[in-house]
């Protein structure tokens, strides 16, 4: 049987050569707008530093320590020494000395402080040679342990310069105090520089309050550990005047070292460019005043 033969559909085959073709990717779209790109930058008000003045604090002291007990040589002025095994570096009996440590008259001689000897010999230098003596082994190894502890996480929160300073200014006042209420007889020992951390610290808390997300935690934590360190000054042969100076002193120097600006004004100072904002102030109100007068008693006292 025959068929007629099905209609037939026009086909175009367009060559490789021609160029009139249209494809439906040749559509026009409109270009696609990239973000601009955010420059981060270190912000230097929170930057952390590494702790290396406070571990040589630490240095320094054991080295004058071990300079004292070998100047003190305990087998040529005593008959029972204490750990004679280790000759001229042993430590004087214990109904002399308890913590483990030289005599009195080689402290005297390596810079302890003595009101007598300040006032009447005008050795002012022992207001601050005293700071980096120790009465003993026992006293040492406290004050340096209790030093690395908290002025290391202080050393890296503010940096080497800030510490340093509130550490030296704060012994220095201690001494002053004691030279004042205690002027029978000798004192030595880092304390007061190291209550003086203990005072900084608190007063940072305070001045940088705004910025912390554990305020009360921290506040009471530091609270306790600064009552039970005042609380050791109440046993014998412990300077507690050293310990209350050098905590004045450098809580009056936390505000005017530790300062930080507040978070609103890092953010809009750091901003990427572009980003528009109200201009807020560096630092609260209660921040300058109290850094205007802890300077004021600092300088007039």
């Amino acid at each position: 049987m025959a068929t007629d033969p099905s209609p037939q559909i026009p086909m175009r085959a367009s060559s490789k050569s021609s160029n009139n073709s249209i494809h439906p990717v040749d559509v026009e779209t409109p270009p696609v707008r990239t973000p601009t790109p955010i420059i981060y930058r270190e912000i230097k008000h929170f930057k952390k530093w590494i702790p290396w003045l406070v571990p040589a604090f630490v240095v320094v002291n054991t080295v004058m320590f071990i300079i004292t007990m070998y100047v003190n040589n305990c087998p040529k002025n005593s008959v029972s020494c204490v750990a004679d095994f280790l000759g001229r570096f042993s430590f004087q009996p214990f109904k002399e000395n308890p913590l483990l440590g030289p005599s009195s008259a080689t402290l005297l001689k390596m810079g302890a402080l003595h009101v007598k000897e300040v006032v009447d010999g005008d050795q002012g230098w022992r207001l601050i040679t005293c700071n980096w003596l120790h009465g003993g082994l026992f006293h040492l190894l406290a004050n340096m342990l209790s030093l690395l502890v908290i002025g290391i996480r202080l050393e890296r929160e503010f940096g080497f310069i800030r510490v340093g300073l509130i550490y030296i200014i704060s012994g220095f006042g201690g001494s002053l105090m004691s030279a004042l209420f205690l002027q029978s007889n000798i004192s030595v020992g880092a304390s007061g520089a190291l209550f003086g951390i203990l005072g900084s610290m608190l007063s940072e808390l305070i001045t940088n309050w705004t910025i912390y997300a554990n305020k009360v935690a921290s506040f009471v934590t530091l609270l306790v550990i600064i009552a039970v360190n005042l609380a050791v000054g109440i046993l014998p042969h412990v300077d507690n005047f050293a310990h209350i100076g050098g905590f004045l002193t450098g809580f009056l120097l936390g505000f005017v070292f530790l300062i930080r600006p507040q978070f609103g004004w890092v953010s809009q100072r750091y901003a990427p460019p572009g980003h528009s904002s109200s201009a807020r102030p560096k630092f609260k109100k209660y921040q300058c005043i109290l850094w205007a007068v802890s300077l004021i008693l600092v300088i007039v006292g």
